[in-house]
């Protein structure tokens, strides 16, 4: 990576350090700074990736918002299209490979997938979104403060990471 590329990957960190900070929503965030950054991926992912945050309807026990975010991003670029149903492509063998580089950095770093188990490792303990209370524990042990929001950054860097070394060009 050049100076320029590891440049690019801190403002991108950044970015979606900042929007989950700012908006939540961590898939989005995700998509969104890299949406600032890349050509190639459209409003309509980022819609259709808002109820994966927290785990999925922020229920916890799915993959984390952020990780999907990512996946949607890098499926953006190699994903199957529509017509290529029943086809064994080469972008599909592509997608799952890069899919997974990021999938394995993010649980090796995290301890798992699901939004519950990355709360555990980086906020001691798992809460429920949907309890006022506990969503007020949330906020106080840093979800939004610095939490969640390195998780997105760094979910975001990485997918960049990938993109770049795919040969995906970042916006002039």
């Amino acid at each position: 990576m050049t100076k320029k590329d590891q440049q690019l990957l801190e403002e991108i960190y950044k970015r979606a350090y900042e929007y989950e900070a700012k908006y939540g929503a961590c898939p989005q965030a995700v998509l969104a700074a890299l949406q600032d950054f890349f050509d190639g991926i459209d409003d309509q992912v980022i819609k259709a990736v808002h109820a994966f945050a927290g785990g999925g309807a922020l229920c916890g026990e799915g993959t984390c918002g952020a990780l999907a975010g990512g996946l949607a991003a890098i499926s953006s670029y190699y994903g199957r299209e529509r017509s290529e149903f029943g086809q064994k492509t080469a972008a599909r063998k592509k997608n799952f490979s890069y899919a997974g580089q990021l999938q394995q950095k993010f649980n090796g770093t995290f301890g798992g997938t699901s939004c519950r188990q990355v709360q555990e490792n980086v906020l001691g303990r798992s809460y429920n979104m949907w309890d006022p209370e506990e969503y007020q524990e949330f906020e106080k042990a840093g979800g939004h403060k610095d939490k969640c929001t390195n998780v997105s950054g760094q979910v975001a860097r990485w997918t960049a990471e990938i993109l770049l070394e795919k040969g995906i060009e970042p916006k002039k």
